[in-house]
């Protein structure tokens, strides 16, 4: 049985390691054995980080409609409740956006809050 050569493979992996750990700095970027742990730790933090863009957003639109409702003598909690007991079914996303960009369309689903909740 005839031996196999890796050198074309291996040489593969490496420039491939190489190019993921393009712009890194010292040896991160030219050695192989540190390049590796370097794109391993990326991909580590780039993963945990997938999931706090989420949680981060969550709390900005949040903070924007708790901004726009306090305006007009809410609470974010209240708000929220009467949004519920109306049938509203609009994601914090979007009345997040409404609430920066259409200020009339948003005082409008807060009046309808507001009727909503009870006296």
């Amino acid at each position: 049985m005839p031996r196999i050569k890796r050198g074309v493979t291996t040489r593969q992996k490496h420039k491939r390691l190489l190019d993921q750990a393009k712009g890194y700095r010292g040896r991160r970027k030219n050695t192989i054995r540190i390049a590796r742990q370097a794109v391993e730790k990326a991909g580590q933090y780039a993963y945990r980080d997938r999931k706090a863009k989420k949680r981060s957003f969550r709390a900005l639109w949040i903070q924007r409609i708790n901004a726009a409702v306090r305006a007009e003598g809410l609470t974010y909690s209240q708000f929220m409740h009467g949004v519920k007991l109306a049938g509203i079914e609009l994601d914090r996303k979007v009345m997040a956006d409404l609430a920066m960009h259409e200020e009339a369309a948003f005082k409008a689903i807060i009046a309808q809050a507001k009727s909503a909740l009870p006296a």
